[in-house]
């Protein structure tokens, strides 16, 4: 058991006027199974790089703990190549043996190291990365985001192996990941760094109540703040009027008065004056005590939607559908049957590669939708309708055509700039952010650049797939809120299972080896 202490960190990226971390101090155990958590653009990954010095910074960051980092490395020439042999550079003090061990609590068969790794699934690769790196001793390891793009079976797998593990940072946008395998939590609030221990929904339970607190003191400070504000303008109006009765004054009218009279009229102007300066000091007081109340709340403003109805009720039909690729004989599927109508937020389910995707591109062809990076090369046999006359919004799981500004964007998709600005400020977006490359973006943030524009675009179906890889909790939140309020007409791909519970009404499973579906309820989240 080592410590790592953190003391007065300040980093900033060059060409940056903002600091990413300012006088932050912390410390955290590596026994511990630690959950980052905080919104995109709050500085989690560069946190992990620091720690494993990539950075130069101020202040002190110091433990004796060695470090490894998931994910490893992967060029285009890797996918070529046998994991066995990334092995060797990934981790060149670990044995094959080591490795096998890792994989075999995660059900993985041997044969998969023994492959290029470009041919593994995503969840494949996932799985070996992690296998080797907890092949290792007396590390702490770093791990951002490792369930990304993974569907449900292979989120399970990693959240049970993770929860027999300790001695790891994990970050993670999954509440259901995070709850079954972390004991303590570091949370990058607004303004502040917490360590405290427990998971996801007990920090965020404390938060909640904690919050409420705040918010409640700052009222009664308000409150008091304007009384003592009142009384010390009556009471200087009050000292201002009787000062100018110093000086003069009718001996008709005032037949009482004399000369005499200025030193004790100037005395109760004195002590009134000081009446006012006491008011002025308890203000001041209660000024300083209602600092600091609301600088990690989360002002989390509602967005909005434009769903528009549609003069049919069904709005796609699926009958007896099988879908393939021209290069390939064999079927994503076979003798699908489902509809999504109006009012129904349906969830497509399945693992990676069973053919989720290519069902959202054969409906997006099928309706006429243009989006430039759909791929359509998708031969269709059986039944597919699609309503006649339907403005689809789509949010794609593939961010890499992003470029140029957002405003630029914005002009190319023919948006309303100030509904789209408004929805990215909503979503966590500094103003900053507008003029930067969105190349530049973090992965969550591009991924809210495309959610903003299909939420201020008017659509009688919306059709997101994996909307929320690396989007932050509360924006995750956020989003559930939006789609309870507003009851659009959705088809979604989305393996975070309390999304799921929180909206879909109707859930659609794509099972490989039976090549049917299942209707029913939304899927229930795993355990370990």
């Amino acid at each position: 058991m080592a410590q790592i202490q953190v003391s007065n960190l300040t980093f900033s990226y060059d060409g940056s006027s903002d600091d990413v971390f300012t006088d932050t101090s912390f410390n955290i155990d590596t026994d511990w199974k630690l959950g980052l958590i905080g919104r995109n653009g709050k500085g989690k990954t560069t946190l992990l790089n620091l720690l494993l010095g990539k950075y130069e910074y101020q202040g002190k960051i110091s433990t004796n703990a060695g470090f490894d980092y998931f994910p490893y490395p992967v060029s285009e020439e890797d996918l070529a190549t046998n994991a066995t042999d990334l092995i060797e550079r990934w981790k060149p003090q670990v044995e094959i043996w080591q490795v096998l061990i890792q994989m075999n609590l995660m059900s993985m068969d041997p044969e998969c190291l023994y492959r290029p790794f470009g041919t593994l699934s995503f969840g494949e690769r996932t799985r070996v990365m992690l296998a080797v790196l907890f092949s290792g001793e007396n590390e702490f390891l770093l791990i951002d985001e490792p369930t990304n793009h993974l569907d449900g079976v292979a989120r399970c797998i990693i959240k049970s192996f993770l929860a027999a593990k300790k001695g790891f940072i994990l970050v993670s946008h999954d509440r259901d990941l995070l709850d079954g395998v972390c004991d303590h939590v570091l949370v990058l609030n607004r303004s502040t760094v917490e360590v405290q221990s427990g998971n996801f929904s007990s920090w965020w339970e404390n938060k909640e109540k904690r919050d409420a607190f705040n918010l409640s003191e700052n009222e009664k400070h308000l409150k008091e703040i304007g009384k003592l504000k009142k009384a010390a303008d009556r009471s200087g109006r009050w000292a201002d009027k009787n000062e100018k009765t110093k000086i003069g004054f009718d001996p008709v009218k005032d037949h009482d008065r004399s000369i005499s009279t200025r030193s004790f009229i100037g005395a109760k102007t004195k002590k009134m004056q000081a009446r006012v300066k006491a008011y002025e000091s308890r203000i001041d007081r209660e000024i300083e005590e209602q600092e600091g109340l609301l600088q990690d709340i989360e002002r989390v403003k509602d967005l909005k939607m434009h769903p528009v109805d549609h003069h049919k009720d069904v709005l796609v039909d699926a009958r007896e559908l099988t879908l393939r690729y021209p290069e390939n004989d064999h079927s994503l599927f076979e003798a699908l049957n489902f509809q999504v109508k109006q009012g129904e937020r349906v969830v497509l389910s399945g693992s990676n590669g069973c053919g989720k995707s290519s069902l959202i591109g054969a409906i997006l062809s099928r309706s006429g939708f243009s989006g430039r990076e759909m791929d359509t090369e998708i031969l269709v046999s059986g039944e597919l309708d699609v309503a006649s006359g339907m403005i689809i919004s789509y949010v794609n799981q593939d961010t890499s055509f992003l470029t140029g500004t957002a405003r630029e964007f914005c002009a190319e998709r023919g948006l309303d700039e100030s509904l789209f600005f408004t929805a990215l400020r909503h979503l966590g977006f500094e103003r900053e952010q507008f003029v930067k490359d969105m190349e530049d973006y973090s992965e969550g943030q591009k991924k809210k650049v495309l959610i903003a524009a299909s939420l201020i675009t008017p659509a009688h179906l919306y059709v997101w797939d994996e909307p929320l890889n690396y989007i932050d909790v509360f924006s995750r939140m956020q989003i559930e809120k939006l789609i309870q309020v507003y009851e659009p007409t959705m088809l979604i791909v989305e393996h975070d299972v309390r999304f799921q519970e929180m909206v879909a009404t109707k859930t659609v499973s794509i099972r490989e080896e039976s090549q049917t579906i299942w209707l029913g309820e939304p899927v229930k989240r795993c355990h370990k």
